[in-house]
């Protein structure tokens, strides 16, 4: 899988360097891909329609119809492993559960769920789900993105420039965004010094670039990096699953809670109006 190529996260500074300094780089991304492995299972998935607008009502109805509770506000989710929730061995702790089900709370409202993001997807691969989402648009749309860039070396301003096209399109369609922009690599311990620091000043450049070609293109985006980094290094034991690479349930927590109140703004300006 693409998100486990550590070793191209190195290739952008090997470029300079020879003898010991290159086989120190191949020797820690080749370790840290034996400590992370490869998943043994794509992601679990529970779309479907969540909460009625009242507390302790939370759960998708069977027959997606919201029981009653009116019109369902519809929920996607685009992007890669981490919008998609891999690492966690729960559906309820699936981000994009946690999400509905806060944001079913917030507007008074039930929620339909929609899943369109893909373990491993980078930003060229956004275009493609993008295409299903702007069939159907939906209400509201998260986009979680940028991992995966860094470990395929996909350029900076080639990968924001791709992020920010699928956010025009997305908007033109009517949908409000919000983006969680690429998280800091330089927290995941499999990856030893000085690889991690190659990795995090890449995951932190990129997600920069990406804040300004999503604020451009009329999303709002979310600095998943700096505003969970400090958290994520010093509870890493907590926050990360078992392959020490994705977020656990704890990990997940820590990003929906700050994806919410974004998520419900834009909601409440995109949604209310209807």
């Amino acid at each position: 899988m693409r998100g486990y190529r550590l070793l191209a996260v190195a290739a952008g500074a090997l470029g300079a360097l020879t003898g010991v300094a290159y086989g120190l780089f191949s020797e820690q991304s080749r370790r840290a891909r034996v400590v992370i492995g490869v998943p043994d299972a794509p992601p679990l998935r529970a779309d479907g329609v969540y909460g009625e607008g009242g507390p302790g009502e939370d759960g998708p109805a069977e027959d997606g119809s919201g029981e009653g509770g009116g019109t369902p506000v519809r929920f996607a989710v685009l992007g890669d492993s981490m919008a998609a929730g891999l690492g966690v061995d729960d559906v309820a702790e699936l981000p994009g559960v946690v999400l509905a089900t806060g944001l079913a709370d917030e507007v008074g409202a039930p929620v339909r769920l929609e899943t369109y993001a893909i373990s491993g997807s980078t930003s060229r691969d956004l275009a493609a789900q993008v295409d299903r989402v702007v069939a159907d648009p939906p209400d509201v749309a998260l986009v979680i993105v940028g991992a995966n860039d860094v470990t395929t070396r996909l350029s900076i301003p080639v990968s924001a420039a791709l992020l920010g096209a699928q956010v025009r399109r997305l908007r033109a369609a009517g949908v409000g965004v919000v983006v969680g922009t690429c998280p800091d690599l330089g927290t995941v311990r499999p990856i030893a010094e000085p690889l991690r620091s190659v990795a995090r000043g890449w995951s932190r450049r990129l997600a920069r670039a990406q804040r300004v070609e999503v604020e451009r293109a009329g999303g709002v985006a979310v600095a998943l990096g700096d505003l969970l980094a400090a958290e994520f290094r010093a509870r890493h034991a907590d926050y990360f699953s078992r392959d020490r690479f994705h977020p656990s349930a704890t990990g997940y927590e820590a990003a929906t809670s700050i994806l919410l109140a974004p998520l419900c703004g834009v909601l409440r300006h995109e949604w209310w109006p209807r």
